[in-house]
């Protein structure tokens, strides 16, 4: 349950943070689009925290990007927009709207029925907003890979998709051997950047196929990687050699006894 008093507290700063008399300079300098970045960095540090493992700080990420919303609130408080208030009722109400069968008497016999009528909700939602288009409302601020799943998902339910795993591997064969035609053949940076992107879109959507998030592999695949590169740092250091004098040569040495 939430404590009314503790929601109120942080409202309560939050204004006073804004007070044009006795504020703080930098809060009420803000706007939304200013706002903006830090929300995303928010976010971020929330999924970093909980990849870590690091529950014990996770309250603190999640009070940060509280905030974040807290501050919008403000914002459109002042403007006449709407308030805190409005922004809980609006997912209150959604989140009775999307789930009839906790509250109310619809039934889904299948996982698959209950993913086809959520998927219908947000239709209807996103019908009453200007934007028109099978495309309509992802966001592009997400990070590329994951729009470019949203993207796919959204064609996909309209038919647009590979019947079998082994052609998504052989799409992605195509691009990557177009790309290489066009590095062989000293191809212009727009049309590398093109072949490039179309690889990465083709590798979205295997990952899409085999149930895996290509973000998240790819977030890990970073962290692999700084591990192996420290580590193989420390292998040349105790060997009593200069990480900095090494050839690649010698790198690449270290690097494949990092693997093992």
């Amino acid at each position: 349950m939430m404590d009314s008093t503790g929601i109120q507290r942080l409202l309560d700063i939050m204004a006073q943070l804004r007070d044009p008399q006795n504020g703080c300079p930098w809060d009420l300098k803000q706007t939304y689009q200013s706002i903006a970045p830090h929300t995303i960095e928010e976010a971020y540090e929330v999924a970093d925290c909980i990849e870590c493992d690091d529950l014990d700080h996770l309250p603190g990420e999640l009070g940060d990007f509280l905030f974040q919303v807290v501050f919008y609130a403000q914002l459109a408080k002042e403007e006449g927009r709407f308030e805190f208030q409005d922004i809980v009722n609006a997912i209150c109400d959604k989140l009775v709207r999307r789930h009839p069968h906790v509250f109310a008497d619809q039934k889904f016999e299948t996982t698959e029925e209950l993913s086809k009528a959520w998927e219908g909700f947000k239709e209807q939602e996103r019908g009453g907003r200007t934007e028109a288009g099978v495309f309509a409302d992802i966001p592009n601020a997400l990070p590329a890979m994951t729009r470019s799943r949203k993207i796919q998902a959204r064609a996909v339910r309209q038919g647009f998709d590979w019947s079998e795993t082994s052609q998504a591997v052989a799409k992605i064969d195509e691009e990557l051997s177009e790309l290489k035609h066009e590095a062989n053949n000293n191809g212009k940076a727009a049309r590398l950047e093109h072949e490039l992107g179309d690889l990465l879109f083709s590798c979205v959507g295997l990952a899409r196929r085999l149930k895996i998030d290509a973000e998240q592999a790819l977030r890990k695949a970073n962290e692999r990687f700084m591990q192996r590169f420290q580590t193989m740092q420390q292998l040349v250091v105790d060997d009593g050699k200069s990480f900095e004098d090494c050839a690649l040569e010698t790198m690449l040495v270290y690097w494949n006894k990092t693997k093992t």
